[in-house]
């Protein structure tokens, strides 16, 4: 897959621009009335801030601590809760499903910034990876993930492309590395443990005849 392409995650860009006017005294204009403090826009990769209450989810890019509300294209985002509206809804995280939105064409993400027209390279093979203890294995499925962005987002910046060759732990993702670039930030948070870890252990052949032993 072409390393030149630009991935794109699932949000609407609004190009704008403002009149001249707007900047004669130079600066930006002064942030509308109620809008959190400046420094609010510096917690744009808080960990887990998808598990906001429900009050605080999904609020106006004035408001939610992400956007910089001095910016003066941040009044005209659409606010999410009216974006957000028509897609299908998930449990978790800003409660869409962006999968089944992506497959039901209700968004279209771009994977290509020079060329809007460019489809997406899909990869139907699910990642197997063992972990220690009693929680389930997880599911690394690339075709849900390829139908959303292309494969650069993640490679090889974030992952080796070789089984194996990435240590990965849940310290290293509640700290934004790996998985952690994404969930918790714009994907699902990891707390929604039964999401990846959903594959079921395997009794070891020497458990299993120890089980039979006793019988």
């Amino acid at each position: 897959m072409a390393k030149t392409k630009t991935a794109f995650a699932t949000a609407l860009i609004v190009l704008s621009s403002l009149p001249a006017a707007a900047y004669a005294q130079g600066g930006n204009p002064a942030p509308p009335a109620g809008a959190p403090p400046r420094e609010a826009a510096a917690e744009v990769n808080a960990f887990n801030r998808l598990l906001a209450p429900p009050a605080r989810r999904n609020l106006p890019p004035t408001e939610d601590g992400i956007h910089d509300p001095a910016a003066p294209g941040t009044p005209l985002l659409q606010a999410p809760r009216e974006a957000f509206g028509p897609l299908p809804k998930g449990n978790a995280g800003n409660r869409v499903d962006w999968v089944g939105a992506a497959e039901s064409g209700k968004i279209r993400p771009l994977w290509n910034a020079a060329d809007h027209q460019a489809q997406p390279e899909v990869l139907d093979l699910d990642i197997v990876r063992e972990v220690k203890g009693s929680m389930p294995d997880v599911v690394y499925p690339h075709k849900k993930h390829t139908g959303l962005l292309d494969c650069s987002a993640c490679h090889p910046a974030l992952f080796e492309m070789q089984k194996g060759a990435s240590k990965m732990s849940m310290a290293a993702i509640i700290l934004g590395e790996g998985c952690g670039a994404c969930h918790g930030r714009v994907a699902f948070p990891v707390s929604e443990c039964r999401l990846c870890h959903s594959k079921a252990k395997t009794p070891a052949a020497g458990t299993a005849a120890k089980v039979d032993a006793r019988r």
